[in-house]
């Protein structure tokens, strides 16, 4: 088997004197799409930003293939890490400004920032709104050029916090599978949060349910939702219900 790309060890982050995360040990797969759900209140977004490096934890270590991640190298580890948020957060620019930003930032050349920017205009279906301004997108829009700003840095890591949740029923299904399809061409690792049981069981292949701050039930996903153990099934059960 290949060594985890990212590996939790002793993470242990509290506020008030309340656990917010506990996690002993916990890897994440080169190529796998995880999906991570549990109820408010959760972590979800704390694990999230835990794995992104966006927060360091108060206690244990982080490790990116094999290397414990120390405050001199984090950096370096963040520039192959891209996060998409529920909120696309675009500047006020044009939409093709947006979506060449984090190569602008890294000082690539300009002819490949163009072609860079119409080639994931293009793979996102948006290649005729590069000159129109950001926030005069829909919510679907916005959320497209957020996904090609992330992917156009061939991150080794895509961070998902829950991107289609405002979304339209229609236009949260074909984003679904455009992304889906992008991010297996690419065979870019992905984490994935999302509150939807739909949304998990088309898009991941991987499961972890998280409750109180603790990761309960981690394996395929398929695996997971068939066959919960003491701990999820009551959130999961929950789940089905809503759905049936």
């Amino acid at each position: 088997m290949n060594s985890p790309l990212i590996t939790l060890e002793n993470i242990d982050i509290k506020a008030r004197e309340r656990s917010i995360l506990s996690i002993p040990s916990f890897e994440l797969q080169k190529g796998e799409i995880l999906g991570v759900m549990g109820p408010n209140g959760a972590g979800k977004s704390t694990l999230l930003k835990t794995l992104a490096l966006l927060d360091p934890p108060q206690s244990g270590s982080i490790k990116f293939q094999g290397q414990t991640v120390s405050d001199s190298s984090a950096l370096v580890v963040r520039r192959k890490i891209a996060v998409a948020l529920q909120q696309s957060l675009l500047l006020d620019t044009s939409v093709y400004q947006n979506v060449a930003v984090g190569l602008k930032i890294r000082n690539r050349p300009k002819r490949e920032i163009k072609e860079q920017v119409a080639y994931w205009l293009d793979v996102f279906k948006i290649s005729h709104l590069a000159k129109k301004h950001a926030h005069h997108l829909s919510g679907g829009e916005a959320q497209r050029v957020n996904l090609a700003r992330a992917m156009i840095l061939e991150p080794e890591v895509l961070f998902l916090d829950e991107p289609f949740s405002a979304l339209d029923f229609p236009t949260k299904v074909q984003l679904l599978k455009d992304i889906k399809q992008v991010v297996e061409e690419t065979n870019t690792t992905t984490v994935f949060i999302s509150h939807d049981l739909m949304e998990i069981k088309y898009f991941t292949n991987r499961l972890a349910i998280l409750i109180g701050g603790e990761i309960k039930q981690h394996g395929p996903t398929e695996e997971v939702l068939a066959f919960p153990n003491s701990a999820s099934a009551t959130f999961i059960g929950e789940w089905n219900h809503l759905l049936s």
